[in-house]
């Protein structure tokens, strides 16, 4: 049976949003082998995970113009074979420094692929389908996230942290294929501006100040470089609002819609990044599980998030999708209520029905406010709209691993996190789940100011 376009640029989409999250997420449970074999010191060793954060956090903007200017299937292409060579040079990386440089080349592939993959849907798919599609598509990184931890464990017990880069390779291969053979259009919104150089190193100086120093907060030099990232991102929002071809267009945010459903993405990545790092603590710190046990009970919320995003992305084809945005963050927001009163004597059940409510409201909230970001924009800046969307998740997900570090710190101090230690964990794990409860109903108003924004959603 032959497919259409459409459906092949989904395809494309959701094998590149899977295997782009499967590392990113699954190497977690890599990290001990990999800092053995280099003996990488503890600083060393965190970086392992945060380094790719950072680069995504670099080059997702300047990503959104590149991939306008020169096509979005050229630029997801490019993207893929840039991870490629970063997923087969970490394989055959021999000691610390070549495996990190390798981390970075892959940050830098994964920020194109998340950017023209999203674009590539909208581009490809006609505005009446638009949310299904972008439902289809992010479901890829809910998957990933259910099964990249278990899988990543059972590859590396068995067979080496090398690994978990391999299986990779022959879906980035297969994702090229299509892209060459069954996407024969390419999309070009930006093809005769000429590229913000000045602009791109304004946010990539900032973004990585801001971010670096975000993760450090617990030190004076983390507050300074934080606050410092902060200055010069603003310096690049009054640079690009002067300039003719921006690399990212500021004035977009003057639509109260998209600014709208930022903010709320922003604020959804914060809240909920965290969580699921909460409640391992929980099961393994307070409970006393191992660490089988408690992956096994993890799932439960990206599976409930699998099965909702398709269909969430489907009703808000016909419905308001920022209403079904901020009746989401609602259901989210009453699970956080709930985890933040978690102890040891909380019953599991009542944590299973977190979990599950969690799930449900994320799923209902991710796809409609991605689709409301992609359709407020005219389709001209579909790639600008894409890089905006996972800049924020991006952000979002550092700094809710930051405020974790933080609160913990001040809370523990420079206590490991041992069983014996249990009643601060569940001290910190209290408040961290009551901040992300705020978050949560802090996007739930940036949802209903869109809904009441008279700005126009673009159908054509």
């Amino acid at each position: 049976m032959e497919f259409k376009v459409e459906t092949y640029a989904v395809l494309v989409a959701f094998l590149c949003n899977f295997f782009a999250i499967f590392l990113s997420n699954g190497i977690i449970v890599g990290v001990p082998s990999i800092a053995s074999e280099f003996a990488m010191s503890n600083f060393i060793q965190n970086w392992i995970p945060t380094i790719l954060f950072l680069v995504m956090a670099v080059f997702t903007v300047p990503a959104g113009q590149l991939s306008g200017k020169y096509g979005v299937k050229k630029s997801l292409l490019i993207g893929l074979i840039v991870y490629f060579i970063g997923s087969v040079g970490a394989c055959v990386s021999f000691n610390s420094e070549m495996f990190l440089l390798f981390r970075i080349v892959q940050g830098a592939g994964i920020a194109f692929i998340t950017v023209s993959a999203m674009a590539l849907v909208v581009s490809a798919n006609k505005p009446k389908n638009r949310g299904k599609a972008l439902g289809t598509a992010v479901t890829g990184v809910y998957l990933a996230t259910s099964f990249a931890p278990v899988v990543c464990g059972a590859l590396t017990y068995n067979f080496g942290w090398r690994s978990m880069f391999y299986v990779v390779l022959p879906f980035l291969v297969l994702c090229m294929i299509i892209l060459v053979v069954k996407i024969p259009k390419d999309w070009k919104t930006y093809e005769n501006e000429p590229i913000d150089k000045t602009g791109s190193i304004i946010w990539a100086i900032g973004i990585l100040l801001f971010v670096y120093g975000f993760t450090s907060l617990t030190n004076t030099l983390g507050i300074v470089l934080t606050i410092i990232g902060l200055i010069i991102i603003v310096i690049f929002g009054a640079y690009e609002l002067r300039v003719k071809s921006p690399v990212f267009n500021m004035n977009l945010f003057k639509n109260r819609k998209f600014l709208s459903s930022n903010i709320a993405a922003l604020c959804s990545y914060l809240a909920i990044m965290v969580v699921t790092t909460i409640l391992n603590y929980h099961f393994q710190y307070v409970r006393g599980w191992n660490s089988q046990m408690a992956g096994l009970v993890l799932i439960i919320t990206p599976i409930i998030m699998v099965l909702m995003a398709p269909n969430a992305g489907k009703l808000s084809d016909k419905y308001h999708p920022q209403k079904l945005a901020a009746i989401g963050m609602a259901i989210a927001a009453i699970s956080l209520g709930i985890l933040s009163f978690l102890d040891a004597s909380t019953p599991l059940y009542v944590v299973v029905i977190a979990m599950i409510l969690q799930g449900l409201g994320m799923g209902l909230f991710t796809s409609p406010n991605m689709n409301a970001i992609m359709s407020s924009v005219p389709p001209k800046f579909a790639p600008t709209a894409s890089a905006s969307q996972s800049t924020m998740r991006t952000v979002g997900q550092t700094m809710s691993l930051g405020m974790l570090t933080l609160v913990f710190a001040w809370i523990m101090g420079n206590a490991p996190m041992l069983p014996k230690y249990a009643p601060q964990i569940v001290q910190g794990s209290q408040l961290i789940c009551g901040i992300c409860c705020i978050l949560c109903i802090l996007a739930i108003f940036a949802s209903l100011i869109g809904i009441k924004s008279k700005d126009k959603f673009n159908t054509e």
